[in-house]
């Protein structure tokens, strides 16, 4: 379930959604109906990035999973409780400089991590409220609530490290957690993108349809599976 929740995460949804519309914006865009539609080659590029983007995060998680199966699975170490612990597993590679590496990838991935999750969960909340200005393109006098969630939530997983809380087990509840959320909210995709009513001509084929639900009947059969052998 872990795996899955960090494969498909939800706010993956929002955070897709809010950038196609942030580019339209920049490409001048400014009214809702005006970025009403899209052009099939619109279409192909957006497939384009999510197919790409999917791709060579799939790709890294493989090596992750491979590279720690052969280093500290191989030496019975199957309980990782800290930083320290994750980063032996580049020892065979890196030597002496594993934890230099480790450290260095953990704070290039926290740059790029931490404003996509404190941006989603604004853009999240700035939809659900129907907030006027809810955009990373606004400025902050514009979207104080906006912004204010943005530091609200980076503050909140700040503030997480000084309470004695273990970041590691905290990274793998929250991709369960993601796991279990996932998949009504694929279910909610699929019934929105087969709706001819909403998406007019562009509604999804069957086959990607049969995937959507293919993939929200195995991630909530994991869930249920999870929580029956718990």
């Amino acid at each position: 379930v872990g795996i899955l929740g960090t494969t498909i995460s939800p706010y993956l949804f929002f955070w897709q959604a809010s950038q196609e519309v942030e580019d339209e914006k920049a490409m001048g865009k400014s009214t809702v109906k005006e970025r009403e539609g899209a052009t099939a080659e619109e279409l192909r590029v957006a497939r384009r990035d999510v197919f790409m983007g999917m791709f060579f995060s799939n790709l890294v998680m493989y090596f992750i999973i491979l590279t720690t199966a052969a280093t500290l699975h191989a030496h019975g170490q199957t309980k990782i409780e800290t930083a320290k612990e994750a980063a032996e597993a580049l020892r065979p590679l890196a030597g002496s400089g594993a934890y230099l590496l480790f450290t260095l990838g953990l704070i290039g991935t926290g740059m790029l991590a931490v404003p996509v999750l404190a941006g989603s969960a604004a853009y999240a909340v700035g939809e659900a409220e129907s907030w006027r200005h809810s955009s990373l393109e606004s400025r902050p006098r514009l979207a104080p609530r906006f912004y204010a969630v943005v530091a609200a939530s980076m503050l909140l997983g700040l503030g997480l490290n000084f309470v004695g809380f273990n970041a590691v087990k905290m990274l793998f509840y929250s991709a369960v957690l993601n796991g279990v959320l996932a998949p009504p909210l694929i279910v909610l995709v699929v019934l929105l993108t087969s709706n001819p009513k909403i998406m007019g001509t562009r509604v999804s084929s069957r086959p990607l349809s049969y995937l959507g639900w293919a993939t929200a009947a195995i991630m909530t059969a994991a869930a249920i599976g999870m929580f029956v052998t718990i």
